[in-house]
């Protein structure tokens, strides 16, 4: 592995953030800053933190306190999905689909995290 790029981890967090985003943007004015922004900011944390984390890689104990971050991120994001599917029926239609693929990624996550604890070498 040469880059943060070549982790299924990172490209499915990228991919679902954009997705995340531009639903975001579909809420009521009065809650593109408050709900919008919670989503917006869970999501990009996601692949942010992976990132930060590969950074560290030389330092694993690091390295799994940023998959850690990410991990929880992603579950608080199905969280702010949850929420705006109640509250905003109208505004993601497949959200069953981006919580289930949300849900995926925690666990690649999970597994990722598990990886590095028994396997990283630094």
């Amino acid at each position: 592995m040469k880059s943060y790029k070549d982790l299924d981890v990172y490209n499915l967090g990228l991919e679902l953030f954009y997705l995340s985003h531009s639903c975001s943007l579909k809420l009521p004015k009065y809650e593109m800053y408050e709900l919008g922004s919670q989503l917006r900011r869970s999501a990009d944390s996601v692949p942010t933190n992976i990132v930060e984390g590969y950074g560290r890689k030389r330092y694993k104990a690091d390295f799994i306190k940023f998959l850690t971050y990410s991990w929880s991120s992603c579950l608080e994001t199905v969280f702010h999905i949850e929420k705006i599917n109640r509250l905003y029926p109208d505004v993601m239609p497949n959200d069953l689909e981006l919580i289930n693929r949300y849900n995926e990624l925690s666990s690649k996550i999970y597994n990722f995290i598990k990886y590095v604890e028994e396997n990283w070498k630094t």
